[in-house]
This record gives structure tokens, C-alpha cells and sequence, in this order.
């Protein structure tokens, strides 16, 4: 659901690795799904993973292998792994927001803006409000609902045209290269959360969401 008003600007969140840690999940899921299938799986492996969709995430799990499977196989791997997932973040409260996240968030608010989230994450609306952080949200896409998962831009914009925001009036908010790839293809402002070296492609690099000053980005 998007809360009905008009909003000059807006901020585009990811969720997993921004906002919370619940990356490190789903990361583990993966692993050990890999280990399940007798699959390699190494750090590079998990970069390579963030940011994408789950069935995108499970065709590079299975790599090479991906041609054994038939698509109700795949289906049903992406259901075990979910489900590991789910069990991990049962007890996610609000104390797992990463450092600077609430105040981000609240200082969008308290700006005006519009706040949405563009999580590849099915579960995100749980995961949001074991947080305690959905009501600050304007809207959150659907994964589910967009053609292409990032890096294409389609979910960034799903976000802009959900609240009736230009994307050239958006500042998105990404921890992947994946993400600041579909940032950058919808004509957004990117802001980078992590490493300098994974997210060249960024317009602001920041190390964590302590520093975001969202004012400052808008155009």
C-alpha cells in the first residue's frame, strides 16, 4: 500500500546490508544450500550474490550445474533455502538496525520526502516490522511485481513511480554493485553504503548510514 500524498523528492532503500544485517542470512542460507548440493561456494560467490533475486541468486549458486535441474527442482531449492532463512531472522528486533539507520529513516520523515524501500527480499515486509521500521515507509515494491531484478532498474523504478516522483528526484540507497547498477540505470543519485572498490559506480560512497545527510543529495 503507498500512503496518498505528493512528495518533491524521494529516498530508496535497500534492505539487506543498509538497513539491517540480515544479508549474513541469507548468505548462510546459500552456503549452505551450496553444501547441501556439494556446490562450491567462496567469499567471491557471496559478493556476487547481493543485491539479486532469489531464483537470479540460486541460477549462480548452482552455476555450471544449473542445467541438471529441472524448474520445479529449482523452485523447490529456492523454497529450502527461504525457509532457513525465515528460521534465522525469527528473532530480529529493533536493536538490529544497523548504526545511523533509524535516524536515516527518521530524517527522511522529518524532511518530507518519500520513502521507499527496493528490496530483492520477498520477506521484507517482516522483516521491516520486526524492526519496528514499517510505518516510517511510504511504500515497499514488491519484488515479485517487476519484470527484470537488479541490476536492471525496474524495481528503483517501480519505487519513483509508486510515489509520483521523477527518478531524477530520487536518491537510492544501495550496500551492492548489483543495487548501484539499477540505481544509476534509473537515472537516480546513488549513494553507496560499504566499500569504495565494490561500488565505483556510486555518485556518494559512505561507510555506514551515520553520515547520510539526506538534504544534501537532492536535485
Amino acid at each position: 500500500m503507498t500512503r496518498s500524498r505528493h512528495f518533491s523528492h524521494a529516498f530508496i532503500f535497500d534492505l539487506d546490508g543498509v538497513l539491517t544485517d540480515t544479508a549474513r542470512q541469507h548468505l548462510a542460507a546459500w552456503g549452505a544450500l551450496a553444501r547441501m548440493l556439494q556446490l562450491p561456494f567462496d567469499a567471491a560467490m557471496e559478493e556476487q550474490l547481493r543485491g539479486l533475486s532469489r531464483m537470479d541468486s540460486l541460477e549462480h549458486v548452482l552455476g555450471p550445474a544449473a542445467g541438471r535441474f529441472s524448474a520445479e527442482r529449482k523452485q523447490a531449492l529456492a523454497e529450502h533455502k527461504n525457509a532457513a532463512y525465515v528460521d534465522a531472522i525469527a528473532g530480529l528486533t529493533p536493536a538490529d538496525l544497523l548504526p545511523g539507520a533509524l535516524a536515516a529513516l527518521q530524517a527522511v520523515r522529518a524532511g518530507g520526502w518519500g520513502l521507499a524501500l527496493a528490496s530483492a527480499s520477498r520477506n521484507a515486509p517482516t522483516v521491516l516490522a520486526r524492526l519496528g521500521v514499517a510505518p516510517l515507509f511510504d511504500h515497499v515494491v514488491d519484488p515479485a511485481s517487476v519484470a527484470h531484478g537488479k541490476p536492471a532498474p525496474d524495481i528503483f523504478l517501480a519505487a519513483a513511480q509508486a510515489l509520483n516522483v521523477a527518478p531524477a528526484h530520487c536518491v537510492g540507497i544501495e550496500d551492492a554493485a548489483a543495487g548501484i547498477q539499477a540505481i544509476r540505470g534509473a537515472g537516480m543519485f546513488a549513494v553507496g553504503i560499504g566499500s569504495p572498490q565494490v561500488l565505483r559506480g556510486a555518485d556518494l560512497v559512505l561507510p555506514d548510514l551515520l553520515g547520510l545527510q539526506p538534504g544534501l543529495y537532492l536535485r
